[in-house]
């Protein structure tokens, strides 16, 4: 009689691929294996991660750099711009507000010589200029508090000011975080650290009662090339000159979106191999959820038009020859 498949361990072997990439060890010691309470565990966070994603559609969270300032003139009209010049209110890291136009030359001395003297124009980035937002109907408030939280885990140790922008569409926190550390220690947030900042953020999100997910674009699916910040201002102020693909599809992306695809599916076979009612519904959800994904579409749109190219090249290659040429 052929032996069951270990779903929760299936579960734990693709979910972290998808859920928890940067907790994969490669070319290390083998990870010591996971107690059979500890994997039962394990296995129920991914099934509420897959759940959140895949059936409840949870909103994703942003957290991107929108930029630095390279000396204190910069890092001073960005205090200006974020708090609309001193019309709201500012917090620094040590939970005090302040507002007014005039206490803003203040913060300004204060992060100038709070450590190594920052000129008024260098070379070297000294503050990192950050958003963290949630989609339209959040409450702001939360937002906000789990803004503070986040901050005061991931940006421990370095000056900073948050400043929650609630009057527009979606409520977001701007957080200007000072590049160096009062230990001296820069700070450099690189591609994984971007990733922990979004998995901290919608965590503290969920801990006041908001749905939120971190997951990545590939994992999802998703193939849309998100503009930068400074391209959405030039466009908005009619200085943009260039254009730029509103999809990726270099090969890159979408290897590391087959890939995603590729587990989702050893996750759906797997869920539909028990004998669990909901396993098996969860099973039937992922299968429509991969079949939604933009890149399972352009695939799809991509052969067709390669079929279809293929076609025209052949009907001018019989056209070419004539009934005279064939043999």
């Amino acid at each position: 009689m052929p032996q069951a498949p270990n779903i929760d361990g299936i579960l734990i072997q693709w979910g972290d691929r998808l859920f928890y990439p940067g907790n994969r060890i490669v070319k290390t010691k083998p990870q010591p294996k996971l107690g059979a309470s500890a994997a039962r565990q394990r296995a129920t966070a991914i099934r509420e991660r897959i759940e959140a994603t895949v059936v409840r559609r949870a909103p994703q969270v942003m957290v991107k750099v929108t930029g630095g300032g390279r000396g204190m003139k910069a890092i001073a009209a960005h205090f200006r711009y974020i708090s609309k010049n001193g019309r709201l209110d500012i917090e620094d890291e040590r939970g005090e507000t302040m507002r007014g136009k005039d206490m803003l030359p203040e913060l300004a001395d204060d992060w100038r010589f709070g450590g190594t003297l920052i000129d008024d124009i260098g070379d070297k980035r000294e503050a990192f200029n950050n958003m963290l937002s949630m989609p339209r109907g959040t409450d702001p408030l939360t937002v906000q508090r789990a803004a503070r939280e986040f901050a005061q885990i991931e940006l421990a140790d370095h000056k900073y000011v948050m400043v929650l922008h609630d009057y527009q569409a979606n409520p977001h926190v701007h957080i200007s975080v000072r590049a160096e550390s009062k230990y001296g220690k820069r700070l450099n947030p690189r591609k994984a650290d971007l990733h922990r900042w979004r998995e901290t953020f919608a965590e503290k999100l969920r801990g006041h009662g908001v749905e939120a997910e971190a997951t990545r674009q590939a994992t999802r699916g998703r193939i849309r090339n998100f503009e930068p910040l400074w391209r959405i201002k030039a466009k908005e102020d009619g200085r943009l000159r260039t254009s730029r693909p509103t999809t990726k599809l270099g090969a890159k992306t979408m290897a590391s979106r087959a890939a995603a695809v590729g587990a989702w599916r050893e996750i759906a076979r797997a869920l539909a191999a028990s004998g669990d009612k909901s396993d098996c519904d969860l099973a039937h959800a992922v299968s429509r959820y991969v079949a939604e994904m933009p890149v399972v579409a352009a695939g799809a749109a991509r052969t067709k038009e390669m079929a279809v190219s293929s076609e025209k090249i052949k009907l001018v290659e019989q056209e070419t020859r004539g009934p005279n040429l064939e043999r």
